[in-house]
């Protein structure tokens, strides 16, 4: 293969409120964590066992937007993305982070899908980079 791949797929459950930082020239930076979890049964005990992994999530622009009007903690997401890592410092000590940049976004359940199962109260399409957001009252995958 010529080229490499950086793409990341997610489901999980927003583990805080989205923070946003809006700048001068109109954009804006959306952060969140993203929970995803693995569920097996131990062997020896019969005992069921679940791992949490948590992701950073950054979402830009017109999708952060989006994401902070229509979710909040606990709801859960599908999304596709890039691992970005990224160094910063803290008191003159390198620090480390590894984030996911959204591309791709799809909401699989809100609160407002909970709160008013019979409202149409959805949010609209994002165009841009082909970032969909529609949400979706079942738990099947979305392909």
């Amino acid at each position: 293969m010529a080229g490499t791949i950086n793409k990341v797929i997610l489901i999980g459950h927003l583990g805080d409120e989205i923070k946003m930082y809006r700048f001068d020239e109109g954009n804006a930076v959306g952060r969140f964590p993203l929970a995803t979890n693995e569920t097996y049964t131990n062997r020896q005990t019969g005992e069921r066992v679940t791992n949490t992994d948590w992701h950073n999530i950054v979402v830009r622009n017109k999708l952060a937007e989006i994401c902070e009007k229509y979710l909040s903690k606990g709801d859960k997401v599908y999304l596709e993305g890039r691992i970005k890592n990224r160094q910063y410092e803290v008191e003159g000590q390198k620090r480390y982070t590894t984030e996911i940049h959204v591309q791709e976004m799809t909401f699989l359940t809100t609160k407002n899908d909970l709160n008013s199962p019979g409202e149409q109260n959805q949010p609209p399409m994002q165009g841009n980079t082909n970032q969909n957001v529609a949400p979706s009252g079942d738990d099947d995958l979305p392909f």
